[in-house]
């Protein structure tokens, strides 16, 4: 396992390019959010996210979230996405605001058991916008156990793992809350979890 610097806007390019690597290989690396820190995973590798499930200790019923680089790059993973959705999108992002959707049924991606929707959100850092811009969209998690509490320095994320994962991203503390969760898969949006962006600030939103 490698810890290596990823700080500034934009991130160092050695950076990015070894995260792409890993990435692209099967790999399970960590990296900064605008939330805490995060364990990702290409989806499209065959195998990559049963690692990441598997490191995590979560179950497969536990759908993985995707991370993206772009609204663009979203709606390629989804089909049918309401207009209160896409006003929420253009509201948020880059930002702590998950979108849950209805998945493109064609879509190869290995996000768990559930194959009829799928959570997207579009983050506003630096690091992960690089690597999805790079890669596509990616498969992620908070780092750490399943359960356990979340993990906010890079350094805390190399005690934790260690050499189960191929590199840790320094990108500082990273100690924010998580973001809010909405499913737009209903006839009207559903907030499903409270985080950054309040309830109340959500559905005035899309008055």
């Amino acid at each position: 396992m490698t810890t290596v610097s990823a700080r500034g806007d934009p991130p160092p390019a050695t950076a990015i390019a070894m995260a792409v690597d890993a990435l692209s290989g099967g790999d399970i690396i960590g990296m900064p959010t605008d939330t805490v820190y995060g364990l990702a995973a290409d989806p499209f590798h065959t195998g990559a996210a049963d690692r990441l499930f598997r490191l995590k200790g979560r179950p497969r019923h536990v759908e993985l979230p995707v991370l993206v680089a772009s609204e663009e790059q979203a709606l390629s993973l989804c089909t049918a996405v309401p207009v209160e959705a896409r006003r929420l999108m253009e509201r948020y992002w880059p930002g702590p605001l998950t979108l849950v959707l209805p998945r493109r049924p064609d879509l190869d991606a290995d996000l768990g058991e559930e194959d009829a929707t799928i959570g997207i959100r579009c983050p506003a850092h630096p690091v992960p916008l690089a690597i999805c811009a790079k890669v596509g969209p990616i498969a992620t998690t908070s780092a750490n156990r399943h359960g356990e509490p979340a993990i906010t320095t890079a350094g805390g994320v190399a005690k934790a793992f260690g050499p189960e994962i191929a590199l840790v991203l320094d990108g500082g503390n990273c100690d924010q809350l998580p973001s809010s969760v909405v499913d737009c898969t209903g006839g009207a949006p559903k907030v499903l979890r409270e985080g950054r962006i309040s309830v109340a600030e959500i559905l005035a939103s899309l008055v």
